[in-house]
């Protein structure tokens, strides 16, 4: 089995992980009619590419996740962390997830920020997180979580 390696995306992927972030959306029933209703929401901005903020995971050539890391002066948010569905609980949202802390200590954060699903709560107070408060999105309420950059 070949390494799993974590590099900035490509702009031509943009479609390619578009689709990804579809299949790995659609497999919770509680989003699956928002999201067949309004298939704009998922969307990944070029800007995203073109200023290096999306790192994908990829094995033989293969992309099989993505981040989206955002600055935000000391702060930066987790803005995307998306793994294709027949690759789940292989340990690849935990390496773009250290790969995410490291990105954001490099960019001068200390802190990061991310807007969890229900779903993703627990994967996330698992690498650290804690909930500072609750958010309304388009497809319900959320955690806001934040973690420390800072390595002790």
């Amino acid at each position: 089995m070949t390494e799993l390696c974590v590099r900035f995306a490509a702009a031509s992927q943009r479609q390619a992980l578009e689709d990804l972030q579809r299949r790995a959306s659609l497999i919770y029933d509680v989003y699956r009619p928002a999201l067949l209703a309004n298939p704009g929401a998922i969307h990944l901005p070029a800007s995203q590419l073109e200023e290096q903020r999306v790192r994908v995971a990829e094995q033989s050539g293969v992309v099989l996740g993505f981040s989206v890391v955002l600055p935000l002066g000391n702060v930066c948010e987790l803005d995307g962390l998306f793994v294709d569905p027949g690759h789940w609980r292989r340990g690849i949202g935990c390496a773009l997830m250290e790969d995410a802390f490291a990105f954001g200590r490099a960019g001068g954060a200390w802190m990061m920020e991310v807007t969890a699903n229900p779903q993703a709560e627990g994967f996330y107070a698992r690498l650290g997180f804690e909930r500072s408060g609750l958010v309304t999105t388009s497809f319900g309420i959320a955690s806001k979580m934040r973690r420390s950059l800072r390595q002790t």
